[in-house]
């Protein structure tokens, strides 16, 4: 019971922080360019010095285009980055050739800010960060964004992209805790 209680003080410490105070840290490497195209709710491409590459939020998983709420997920992430410029912090390259990243727009964090506003789901298996969970689980508390939905369509994105295959029902997370979600982080 002690740990649990512990990582939730701590991970309620760091979300009392809104996405707009983190400041991009300065020993990591920083790309910046231009975005000229908003693929979907998670996923845009940047004109570099070098040229167009396409950049992955590392951390969350907004819902798919013919998902519910997948054609507002990338209207949203449009409305805050398109033919903006951003600073990114690579993380990985991914199967597909994306550049895997954390976008920041004038000192806020982009990558949280959907989280915030409901507009993504913490990408459990990627996410690191155990503020990612409280950041999803204030937005569906407060009804933000896709988590205005009623629930039988909060369907995780991961899972809805292997619909086809599945044999037994989506997993429900309307009552999954902080606790519960950052134990599920990077696995």
């Amino acid at each position: 019971m002690r740990a649990p209680l512990l990582v939730l003080l701590a991970v309620l410490a760091v979300v009392a922080e809104p996405a707009r105070a983190e400041p991009p840290r300065e020993d990591l490497p920083r790309l910046s360019g231009r975005v000229v195209g908003v693929v979907d709710g998670d996923t845009v491409d940047v004109r570099l010095e070098s040229g167009v590459i396409r950049v992955r939020l590392h951390g969350v998983d907004a819902p798919e285009r013919d998902q519910s709420y997948g054609k507002a997920a990338r209207r949203a992430l449009s409305r805050l980055v398109y033919l903006e410029t951003v600073a990114i912090e690579p993380v990985e390259q991914d199967q597909y050739q994306r550049l895997v990243a954390r976008l920041w727009l004038d000192g806020r964090d982009v990558n949280a800010e959907l989280l915030e506003t409901g507009n993504a789901w913490v990408y459990r298996h990627y996410a690191l960060e155990a503020a990612s969970c409280a950041r999803e689980q204030q937005a569906r508390r407060h009804g933000r964004g896709l988590w205005s939905l009623p629930r039988e369509q909060w369907v995780a994105p991961w899972e809805w992209r292997r619909r086809e295959t599945r044999r037994h029902p989506f997993t429900d997370y309307s009552k999954e805790t902080v606790a519960e979600c950052v134990q599920r982080l990077g696995k």
